[in-house]
């Protein structure tokens, strides 16, 4: 479904004429800039229909809010609500557009995404005709693309699968599915695709300014950040999807324009998946200030988010003790065994690109649509959406460039085209639990993997506790993009995701091998090595 709101600063100027000659200096037909979901969403979209792309990111991709999200592909409870409460037809389609896709990101990432049953625990018997016939409603608007059908799960049930959760008053609980994945896996597999159809991609590579002509934007500096190089480039269109930060970029074209944008932060906690045996997800249906929360089973262990605070635009924003007492108290008020800052593993911070248009309300009200503004100048900036919707997002500012009809419905992300087993990789001596692990994280792409430890670097592992092979990191470093420690430990490897002791414990290790790999000084090795170890200790 097309964006309910497109925001058209100034009537279109010849997006259509794709195959309009260059000039001697044009050397892309799109700038991508933003290497996030959005961004990397819509390198693979244009490149797939003919352009020749360049997309570059300031950091690493997915360093920012698209690896830091509750890990579920969803249309959208919260906002179902709202559509019905509200008679909000733009709320439903959203609902709606979500739900259609989700099942896209099942079928097309099949090795990072996956059904999850989410378990609703209710204490009033007032809320369970309410709760229940709201989901039965999700099911309906699912049509063809339901993955599960809604029912209600009685007492000793719920207590049978999640022992710790608080009995009294408990009547009994609904469940109903979504979509889980990995965010910061589906980021890399994007760019990868997108590289492998002909797209050029850079992360470290930090947009400076646009270049001009007579008013009309034909180019960008960019900066190398690793290599400390600076580059022009020319090109026909430039595409802003740099999410939180899209506003900076925006008056970089245009000084004198008004922000689109109210960021709002949300942290997660990473415990035990004691607290969360069943593999179910939990999903808190109100908080005091009107949120939903929920308790997943995340890489082995449970994730609980997430918070939703107005936030000014930081690089690395940080968790706040605030944020953690905040979903400590209302988690401890559904289970008999509370959970402490003592049971906390990791905890990490996500800044969200929240459009507002309406500056009256409070940023947890704000629908998470988007928006796409065209500049006079030539600079096309999308902002809002969440990660279940990058694919038609893209599809939306794509079809603006051209008439040629979108790839993106039915095609198959690196890393799944080939389901691969345990089996195919213990030919190559890996065991089951290291197997489970490579196959989870980098589907078929595990057999390079394999291939790396049997031919090259041995079954060396980097972390014991977690089966995390050194041939994994090399394959990061030459296939995916490492460039940092945290490149690895956090967005590839997802260790940093789950466990910062373990974390802080192989990040020397980590550092070594990827300077001997990528040839880094001693003195840039140790300036990786110290900004890794202050990020991983304060929190990301």
């Amino acid at each position: 479904m097309m964006s309910a709101n497109i925001m058209k600063s100034i009537a279109k100027f010849g997006f259509k004429d794709l195959f309009m000659p260059f000039s001697k200096k044009e050397q892309y037909d799109v700038v991508v800039i933003g290497g996030g979901a959005t961004g990397s969403g819509i390198a693979l979209d244009a490149t797939l229909r003919g352009f020749k792309v360049l997309l570059i990111e300031k950091n690493d991709f997915s360093e920012g809010s698209s690896s830091r999200s509750t890990k579920l592909v969803h249309g959208g409870v919260r906002y179902l609500e709202e559509a019905i409460k509200h008679f909000d037809k733009d709320q439903y389609h959203l609902v709606k557009e979500g739900l259609r896709e989700r099942k896209r990101v099942l079928n097309n990432a099949s090795h990072l995404a996956h059904p999850i049953t989410l378990l609703t625990p209710l204490y009033s018997w007032f809320e369970v005709p309410y709760i229940y016939l709201g989901l039965i409603l999700y099911d309906i608007i699912s049509g063809k693309y339901r993955i599960g059908k809604s029912s209600i799960v009685a007492k000793d049930r719920v207590v049978k699968l999640n022992p710790s959760i608080k009995k009294d008053g408990l009547k009994l609980a609904v469940k109903y599915y979504d979509g889980a994945f990995n965010d910061a896996r589906m980021n890399i597999a994007l760019v990868q695709s997108a590289e492998q159809e002909g797209a050029i991609v850079k992360n470290y590579t930090e947009f400076k300014s646009f270049i001009f002509d007579n008013d009309k934007i034909v180019g960008v500096k960019m900066h190398d950040r690793i290599k400390n190089k600076e580059e022009k480039i020319y090109a026909k269109h430039f595409i802003n999807a740099t999410g939180v930060f899209s506003d900076n970029i925006r008056k970089m074209a245009d000084k004198n324009i008004k922000n689109i944008l109210r960021p709002s932060s949300g942290i997660h906690i990473v415990v035990d998946k004691k607290f969360i045996p069943s593999g179910d997800g939990l999903m808190i249906p109100k908080t005091k200030d009107g949120r939903v929360l929920f308790m997943l089973p995340y890489l082995d262990k449970c994730l609980i988010g997430t918070t939703d605070n107005e936030s000014k635009v930081k690089e690395h924003p940080k968790v706040n003790e605030e944020d953690i007492e905040y979903l400590l108290e209302h988690i401890n008020r559904y289970f008999d065994v509370n959970i402490t800052k003592k049971d906390i593993l990791c905890s990490f911070c996500g800044l969200r690109p929240l459009v507002d248009l309406n500056h009256d309300k409070k940023s947890a009200k704000l629908v998470r649509e988007h928006i796409i503004e065209e500049l006079e100048c030539g600079l096309t900036t999308i902002v809002g959406g969440k990660w279940t919707t990058y694919r038609s997002m893209a599809e939306e500012v794509v079809s603006m460039l051209t008439d040629k009809p979108c790839k993106t419905i039915k095609y198959k992300l690196v890393g799944s085209h080939k389901k691969i087993s345990f089996k195919d990789l213990t030919n190559y001596e890996i065991d089951n639990k290291t197997s489970e692990r490579i196959i989870k994280l980098y589907g078929d792409n595990g057999i390079k993997i394999a291939l790396l430890a049997k031919n090259e670097v041995g079954y060396q592992f980097l972390s014991d506790k977690y089966h995390i092979l050194k041939a994994e990191l090399l394959y990061t470093i030459r296939y995916e993009y490492v460039k940092k420690p945290l490149d690895f430990i956090v967005r590839r490897a997802n260790l940093g995701l789950i466990d910062k002791k373990e974390s802080i414990k192989i990040l020397q290790k980590v550092n070594d091998i990827l300077a001997n790999e990528l040839k880094y000084s001693a003195k840039f090795s140790q300036s990786l090595y110290s900004e890794s170890i202050t990020l991983l200790k304060r929190g990301f």
